[in-house]
């Protein structure tokens, strides 16, 4: 069997699973609300290092474009920065 992650073996892929399944859906919504903190802090940071002279506004809006995409971003905030 073939697992979704090529350095998971199929046994310990299972038994994340399973305990994925009998995690309560309080808990589960939990750990998703945590993960996605966590990638918006990591995109953050990357932009900050990235742009270390961009004002605020340029970086909200490169982070919109990231996470609203190109088109959604443009209209919410305006054409995109220069690079």
């Amino acid at each position: 069997m073939r697992t979704q992650s090529p350095d998971t073996s199929p046994e310990a892929e299972r038994v994340l699973i399973e305990l994925i399944r009998q995690t309560p859906a309080w808990r589960r919504l939990q750990l998703t609300d945590r993960m996605s903190l966590t990638a918006r802090q990591l995109c953050w940071a990357g932009l900050r290092s990235r742009h270390r002279h961009a004002t605020p506004a340029e970086l909200r809006r490169r982070f919109a474009e990231i996470y609203l995409g190109t088109e959604l971003a443009s209209k919410a905030y305006g054409a995109a920065p220069a690079d």
